[in-house]
């Protein structure tokens, strides 16, 4: 069977939000794991600004933000209703919560994991920047189970790979951080069978020319 290709790199969380949304919507795709250092050919022929992910669907169709490849698949199938079809605007609200943390939070983010890796003096100053946007998941999870409602939705998966890089700048002070909420919705994310499969480590597509098959009943 003719699968769409996925390359990507494990621990980066633009790849990781795309294999999320493969895995909860039951597709399948050959996933081509890759490092920076040393991409295939055959991507950046594709997607010549070689970043990942980049999916290549099998009517050639490229798409190469880890969004649009969460849309792609949530568009092939979605038995447990991520995008929420039945209410009206439930996709366009998660898509606005979704743009604010891809536009806003992902910058402070960035710069308090530097601040922490360089022993910078603003590193408070950084993670307080971060922390006003955790404040509204830590509000919204105060109300639902997830962040938009009590059912898993598609900006819980856009956003926990994020959040998860957040977690684990400064381990000991998020463990006792004023978001038991947040941290509770993350362990759930983090012990879950998805989060599981989705992280396995597989061997290198340049080394092994091998085609691992990922999603559905894998």
């Amino acid at each position: 069977m003719v699968l769409p290709v996925l390359y990507s790199l494990r621990n980066c969380p633009y790849a990781m939000r795309a294999r999320l949304a493969i895995y909860a919507s039951k597709q399948q795709v050959n996933l081509r794991d890759l490092v920076l250092s040393n991409k295939p050919a055959e991507m950046l022929t594709v997607s010549p600004k070689g970043t990942v992910p980049v999916l290549v669907t099998t009517d050639n169709q490229v798409i190469d933000e880890s969004l649009s490849i969460m849309l792609w698949a949530f568009s092939q199938t979605d038995p447990d209703d991520y995008v929420n079809k039945a209410t009206p605007n439930a996709l366009t609200e998660m898509l606005a919560v979704i743009a604010i943390f891809d536009n806003e939070f992902k910058g402070h983010l960035e710069k308090y994991r530097c601040s922490k890796r360089y022993h910078e003096p603003s590193l408070i100053e950084d993670r307080q920047q971060c922390e006003r946007y955790l404040a509204d998941l830590e509000s919204r999870l105060c109300q639902h189970s997830y962040l938009m409602s009590d059912q898993p939705s598609l900006t819980d998966l856009a956003l926990m790979p994020f959040i998860r890089q957040f977690a684990r700048v400064e381990r000991q002070w998020y463990l006792q951080s004023p978001y038991p909420k947040l941290r509770q919705w993350l362990n759930h994310y983090l012990q879950s069978r998805m989060f599981s499969k989705v992280m396995v480590q597989n061997p290198m597509w340049l080394d092994s020319k091998q085609e691992i098959v990922f999603g559905a009943n894998v």
